[in-house]
C-alpha cells in the first residue's frame, strides 16, 4: 500500500508575476475604467489580506483569473447588449464558477 494519492491533484492556475500590473493597465485603458479599476483594486486588496492570513496565493490567482475573463468577454457582452436580446433566462457566470469548485 502506498501513501500516494490515487489521483493527480489539479494544478492551480498561476498567472505570470507581472500579470496583475498588466491587467490593471488594461483595465485603466478600458472604457469601463471608472467602475472597473476601483472594483479590481478592492478585490485585489481583499485577496492580499486573505493571502497574508492563509499563506496561500489562491485568492490572488482567482482575482486575476476572474478579471482576465471579464476583460476577454467584454466585447461579446457589449455585442449582446447592443443586439437587444432578452437576457432574463441567463445564469450569473460567477454563480456557475462557484458551484463548479
Amino acid at each position: 500500500m502506498s501513501a500516494q494519492p490515487d489521483h493527480t491533484p489539479r494544478t492551480p492556475y498561476a498567472p505570470a508575476p507581472g500579470a496583475p500590473a498588466e491587467l490593471l493597465a488594461r483595465l485603466r485603458a478600458d472604457r469601463r475604467a471608472e467602475r472597473w479599476v476601483p472594483a479590481f483594486e478592492r478585490e485585489w486588496s481583499a485577496a492580499l489580506e486573505l493571502s497574508r492570513s492563509t499563506f496561500s496565493l489562491a485568492a490572488l490567482y482567482e482575482v486575476v483569473q476572474d478579471w482576465q475573463a471579464r476583460l476577454a468577454s467584454a466585447p461579446a457582452v457589449d455585442a449582446f447588449l447592443a443586439s437587444g436580446r432578452d437576457d432574463t433566462a441567463f445564469v450569473d457566470a460567477g454563480e456557475i464558477r462557484t458551484r463548479r469548485r
